[in-house]
């Protein structure tokens, strides 16, 4: 059954190929993007059924109004994808306090307010549904991405809290964790310019990697998007979605690394505990 979604960050990668997709099955899409005519094309094949808006998540105030114009406009809202985000790289002291602050400003505090913005109107209408696009980057950590996993692993942490508060009225929540996927993220990646000190790091061998094109992606785009649709279609999606082989290895070695962390202190934690007198 055809239904309206709201998608950010559909200008390109993972969201342009979501946007391109629901078209073509038969559902209606709001698309944001940041630069005026980047659906054109789109826009004269789908124009009844794809409504463009313009929005820049770092320009906080507009969001809230951009989500209620929209549910004005198409009456409900089937699924919020909130995708819109790029990537930062450079070691922690490279990056400067403008790239600090937009990085959280668009991956953090602009998903935060997107969903706020929109849990008022899914209460209203009786349910609906989100789905964050986070990343592996979200459970797991590579050196060099240190500001764009801040918001990663912040906004997991803010869906968990928030997806229990609303499922009594309706509202579920899908993170989707991605590994590094053939898209266009790595022609957006923002750059700090480079320490020489930080060469033979860690850091400087990611970089290299980066720059060389020996970063392995293994993520198709079209297979991604169709698993994200498929799960957010079901009467029952997982919660956390890992995609792709790199982000289901990855995200599983690092829980057992943890879990085995805990085993070994667990008598420090119950050594914690409140004690009965």
């Amino acid at each position: 059954m055809p239904k309206t979604w709201f998608i950010t960050g559909a200008s390109s990668g993972l969201g342009l190929e979501m946007t391109q997709q629901l078209l073509t099955q038969g559902h209606k899409v709001v698309a944001t993007i940041r630069r005026a005519g980047a659906l054109t094309k789109l826009a004269q094949e789908y124009r009844d059924r794809l409504d463009i808006v313009q929005l820049d998540l770092v320009e906080q105030e507009s969001i809230a109004s951009a989500v209620k114009d929209s549910f004005q406009r198409h009456g409900r809202i089937d699924v919020i994808v909130s995708n819109a985000g790029y990537g930062l790289f450079g070691a922690a002291e490279e990056l400067t306090n403008e790239e600090i602050d937009r990085q959280i400003a668009t991956n953090l505090t602009g998903s935060i307010h997107l969903i706020r913005a929109a849990l008022p109107i899914l209460r209203g209408q009786g349910g609906g549904r989100i789905v964050q696009v986070s990343s592996e980057g979200g459970q797991i950590a590579y050196p060099g991405f240190s500001l764009y996993h801040a918001t990663k692993w912040g906004i997991e942490g803010f869906v968990e809290a928030v997806a229990q508060e609303v499922a009594p009225f309706g509202i579920d929540f899908i993170i989707a964790e991605p590994g590094p996927t053939g898209t266009n993220f790595g022609a957006n990646l923002v750059r700090a310019t480079p320490m020489d000190v930080y060469d033979e790091t860690p850091a400087g061998a990611v970089r290299r990697a980066i720059t060389e094109g020996s970063f392995e992606i293994k993520g198709d785009a079209a297979r991604t998007v169709a698993a994200i649709i498929s799960a957010a279609e079901s009467e029952t999606p997982p919660f956390r979605l890992a995609l792709g082989s790199t982000a289901y290895s990855s995200i599983s070695q690092a829980l057992s690394a943890r879990l085995s962390a805990l085993e070994v202190q667990r008598g420090v934690a119950n050594s914690a505990d409140r004690q009965d007198p």
